[in-house]
């Protein structure tokens, strides 16, 4: 039984190892890989790889985190004290302020899908959210973003003509667009 929160948990639900999404201080995500690791916390940290040029012209290549201010856990209910012990850990993401487990194929898909392929950060877009394309022909126009089966579409509106089209782009062309209210 779990006394904080006067629920049974039976003991096999304490100790099954479940990913979970840590956020992390800004830029310590390297840092709290390696405190994992000496602490034989399970964790992976998808990096991809990005040039980076200084003022002085040097170039070097860098890893950087995929997804900036959070890792990826491999734990047990029981075990989240020694996460959140670790310097520069402050939560773990969750809904109702519990940790929520990821499903053990969202690891899997991605450790297999960034070794074959080239990934960046993108920004987090959704149906129905404006959009405006950054490249091309098309570059500036801005839409609402749709999706139809596996493409993106974006529906541009003419508005003086009270005309719209539905233009299917390249997911990595797209860029938020900030609505002021």
């Amino acid at each position: 039984m779990d006394l904080t929160k006067g629920i049974m948990v039976s003991t096999e639900d304490q100790t099954a190892r479940h990913w979970h999404a840590i956020y992390v201080r800004p830029s310590h995500e390297a840092q709290v890989a390696k405190r994992f690791n000496a602490r034989e916390i399970e964790n992976y940290l998808p990096k991809y790889a990005v040039e980076h040029r200084w003022k002085n012209r040097c170039v070097a290549k860098l890893d950087m985190p995929l997804f900036p201010g959070y890792i990826f856990a491999r734990i047990s209910n029981n075990e989240r004290a020694r996460v959140l012990n670790v310097p520069s850990v402050v939560f773990f993401v969750g809904t109702a302020g519990r940790p929520t487990p990821l499903r053990d194929n969202e690891i899997d898909a991605l450790r297999a899908g960034l070794t074959t392929r080239n990934a960046e950060p993108h920004p987090f877009l959704k149906e129905g959210e404006r959009a405006r394309i950054k490249h091309g022909a098309l570059g500036g126009m801005e839409g609402v973003v749709i999706r139809l089966k596996n493409s993106v579409r974006v529906v541009i509106s003419l508005d003086l003509i009270m005309r719209s089209v539905a233009v299917e782009v390249d997911l990595h062309d797209l860029e938020p667009v900030e609505v002021c209210q």
